[in-house]
């Protein structure tokens, strides 16, 4: 996947809203809470997202795939995709979505509606 298309993926989801920060990140919202990170790591494209527990168990081990900087050392369950060979597009679509999902079901019911969503 490229930023672009991680870009415009994140995009297509319901609610999303998107800013620049962090020394050029793209930094996917929902609710005012982050969902999802692209930027580059060591020159390339890196994506960021939040997992569940078993997901960051899991995924962390995988090959292109590691603890996200920054967060995981704060104790936040999220990974990064930073190099080959990472996750199929169709598979990191799918965990991008469930970080969606995540952040979402944590937002108040009042925000959910605020944002057509609940």
């Amino acid at each position: 996947m490229t930023r672009e298309e991680f870009n415009s993926f994140c995009a297509g989801l319901p609610g999303t809203t998107h800013v620049v920060q962090w020394g050029n990140a793209d930094v996917w919202k929902v609710g005012g809470k982050v969902f999802a990170i692209g930027g580059w790591a060591e020159g390339r494209d890196a994506f960021t997202f939040k997992v569940s527990d078993l997901g960051f168990e899991i995924l962390s081990e995988m090959p292109g795939l590691r603890p996200a900087p920054y967060m995981a050392s704060r104790g936040l369950k999220w990974v990064q995709q930073f190099e080959a060979p990472g996750l199929p597009d169709a598979e990191l679509r799918d965990h991008l979505t469930a970080s969606y999902e995540m952040i979402l079901a944590g937002l108040s019911r009042k925000k959910r509606q605020e944002l057509g969503l609940g």
